[in-house]
């Protein structure tokens, strides 16, 4: 694996990013096949195409207010528009020899993009990193009403994982993650996000 570069459960016209809710959010959104109140318009909202980070960063829906897993399928060519408008949240010098042009790029984003460590089945770093975008305010109503075409509630899956995972049957949890490849990416894309290609 190279350090930075996507994985992702996608196909020819989506992408599947995952996000983590309360209750009251998840079911609405999947009621309702888009986001709605109580979800929060007016702040960042993170999107991240690595399941195993997810669980991670929900500690498999342990967490409070991150109890529901959602996948959301949103359009490629939504999901690249977004890597296109995306500016890294520290000035990496691979993407940025000159800090000053960072600093006011980032003052003005639209989309952040992070690359944090992957996780493995048992909640190890691995030493390649998975990537989550932030989508501004300035965006998210179009990523609500644009870019989703479909919003699946994962918490029966995460929970079943979760109960072979602490039963040590990591083989039997492993069956049952989603299946993520290298995510196609043009150098230009690339480079604008620092993976490698």
């Amino acid at each position: 694996m190279k350090e930075f570069e996507i994985r992702a459960d996608y196909n020819r016209d989506t992408i599947v990013v995952y996000q983590a809710y309360n209750h009251e959010i998840a079911k609405s959104a999947v009621e309702n096949q888009k986001f709605c109140a109580p979800f929060s318009f007016n702040r960042m909202t993170w999107i991240k195409p690595s399941f195993l980070w997810m669980m991670e960063r929900s500690n498999y829906g342990q967490k409070s207010n991150q109890e529901c897993t959602l996948a959301i399928h949103i359009k490629r060519e939504a999901w690249e528009k977004a890597l296109k408008l995306a500016i890294l949240t520290s000035p990496e010098k691979r993407v940025y020899p000159n800090p000053e042009n960072w600093e006011v790029q980032f003052e003005n984003a639209k989309v952040h993009v992070q690359w944090d460590p992957e996780r493995n089945i048992r909640g190890n770093k691995l030493d390649y990193r998975s990537i989550q975008i932030g989508i501004s305010r300035y965006l998210i109503e179009e990523f609500n009403e644009e870019w989703i075409v479909k919003i699946e509630d994962y918490t029966p899956l995460v929970k079943k994982i979760l109960s072979f995972t602490k039963q040590g049957d990591y083989n039997k949890a492993k069956k049952l993650l989603p299946i993520e490849k290298i995510y196609p990416l043009s150098k230009e894309l690339a480079h604008k996000i620092g993976a490698e290609i």
